[in-house]
């Protein structure tokens, strides 16, 4: 089995989570907590981020880890993603209707 992590990929992903935030490399190194240089090394892949930075920046640009990593997680663990999104998803929809069948 493969267990290389992609940090090109990762920095990719980062960027355009970063985009479409809005956010400015300052911005967003405010946000997480590190330097706007490190923010750019992880972007170009050239740094690696340890787990509390990867932390910082999923909570900074509010996403998923598996949204970041899943260049580099196997197509077995995005499977398991998915279903477990599927049933929560089928979980909070039927919270809701129980909701809305007592006008709560």
């Amino acid at each position: 089995m493969d267990y290389e992590m992609d940090y090109v990929k990762l920095g990719v992903r980062v960027r355009q989570q970063r985009v479409l935030s809005g956010m400015t490399q300052e911005e967003l190194s405010e946000k997480a907590g590190i330097s706007c240089s490190f923010v750019g090394h992880i972007e170009r892949g050239e740094k690696k981020a340890s787990l509390e930075t990867l932390v910082a920046l999923c909570n900074s640009l509010e996403v998923s880890p598996t949204m970041l990593l899943q260049d580099s997680l196997s197509a077995n663990v995005m499977a398991n993603e998915v279903a477990f999104g599927e049933k929560n998803s089928a979980l909070v929809s039927s919270l809701m209707q129980v909701l809305r069948e007592h006008d709560l």
